[in-house]
Parts: structure tokens; C-alpha cells; sequence
């Protein structure tokens, strides 16, 4: 005689999203976007011991906006936005990973104006904790850089400008506060148009030239 445990029963593995709870699946963007905002964490981390700070966040800042181009346009669509105006922007970014890993507050003056703020940032918070200085620097290359650059993906008549930007002496506060607006005429195009006019960029001291030489390859472990 057969024991009940011995007979085979049919599974069917075919778990689709349509099946999923909406809870669940709120609660599964939240995860993916996590999980994004770490693999590029510990992607920097990487870079940065093979190449150096400044060199990690500059690849970073190329990766992310190879990335965010077609990310803001496949949004945009995907929620139903057609304008181009910084309430448009504002809507769509809320929508990134970004948003659901770091905590923000925005507030729209008019279509065409907008603040905002982050009250809370883990990688901020994570470089404060280091206590290594890396929290002015990386914001100051990175985010200053990105936030620009990715408001005129969207619509290049988008004027960024810093209002807030660490270090925070006493380690509270808003992290960092940001205006986004179109002013009545586009402004022109120069070497720093990616750049928040408040925003220092750091710039790597010049030195001799060095000769060109076959780098060897870096370990893969």
C-alpha cells in the first residue's frame, strides 16, 4: 500500500503579475528598486578600488545617464505624461527607483517652477557614517552633475539650481534642497550646462603628461 506522501501531484509554475496582490506588487517595486539603487552601490564601490573616487563617480554619472534617458521617455509613456513642463518632470521622477529608495519632498510653485528637498538619503547618510570627507565630494560631482543632466533629458529648457548641498556640519536637517525651472528663454548652451550655477565642480589638478602605456587588465576577483 501506498503512504499518501508517495503519490506525485502536478504543479503548476506559472506565477504572472496580473496574479499578484496589489500590496504585494507595491511592495515589489519597492524591492526592485532597492535592489537597483544596491547593485550600482556596491558597482561604485568596485570601480572605486580598482580607479579611484573621481574616476568612479564619473562612470557612474555616464552609466546613469545612458540609463535615465530611456528611462524618462518609457515612463513618461508608461503613466500617461505628454508634457514637458517641471510639473511633468517632477511626476515622472517620482515614478524612478530613485524615488522609492530615497526620501524626497517636492512642492510645485507653478507648472514651470519647483523645489525639491531630500530629508533623507542613504548614501549621504552612509558617507557621513564613513567620516572619510566623501559626502561633499560625491555630491558635488555626482548629484549636482546628474540632477542637472537629467532635467535636460527631459526638456532642455530645465534650469537647475542648488539651494542646499552638504557637507551638513551638524549631520541633521534636509540633506539637500534643489529649484527646477524654465525661465522665459532658453539659456544658451555652454561647457557647463550640466552644471547647477551654485554648484562648484572639483577638478582634477593638472599634472606632467605621461607616456602612453598598455594598462594591464584588471582582476576580475
Amino acid at each position: 500500500m501506498k503512504k499518501p506522501e508517495d503519490k506525485k501531484t502536478a504543479v503548476t509554475l506559472d506565477l504572472k503579475l496580473e496574479d499578484i496582490p496589489r500590496e504585494s506588487l507595491i511592495g515589489l517595486v519597492r524591492l526592485y528598486s532597492r535592489l537597483m539603487m544596491d547593485i550600482d552601490g556596491f558597482w561604485f564601490l568596485s570601480m572605486k578600488d580598482r580607479a579611484g573616487n573621481e574616476e568612479a563617480i564619473a562612470c557612474d554619472n555616464w552609466v546613469w545617464g545612458k540609463v535615465v534617458k530611456k528611462m524618462l521617455r518609457d515612463l513618461a509613456e508608461l503613466i500617461g505624461v505628454e508634457g514637458k513642463d517641471v510639473v511633468d518632470f517632477m511626476t515622472v521622477i517620482q515614478a524612478t527607483p530613485l524615488h522609492h529608495v530615497v526620501e524626497e519632498k517636492m512642492e510645485a510653485l507653478s507648472r514651470n517652477q519647483a523645489t525639491l528637498t531630500v530629508t533623507h538619503c542613504p548614501t549621504l547618510a552612509a558617507l557621513e557614517k564613513e567620516d572619510a570627507g566623501r559626502d561633499a565630494l560625491h555630491c558635488r560631482l555626482a548629484c549636482s552633475v546628474t540632477r542637472a543632466r537629467h532635467a535636460k533629458l527631459f526638456n532642455p529648457a530645465i534650469e537647475v539650481k542648488c539651494l542646499t548641498m552638504p557637507p551638513r556640519n551638524d549631520k541633521q536637517g534636509v540633506f539637500c534642497r534643489w529649484e527646477y525651472k524654465i525661465g522665459e528663454s532658453i539659456p544658451p548652451r555652454t561647457n557647463e550646462r550640466h552644471m547647477p550655477p551654485n554648484c562648484t565642480r572639483v577638478r582634477r589638478q593638472s599634472g606632467p603628461k605621461r607616456q602612453k602605456s598598455r594598462s594591464p587588465p584588471l582582476d576580475k576577483a
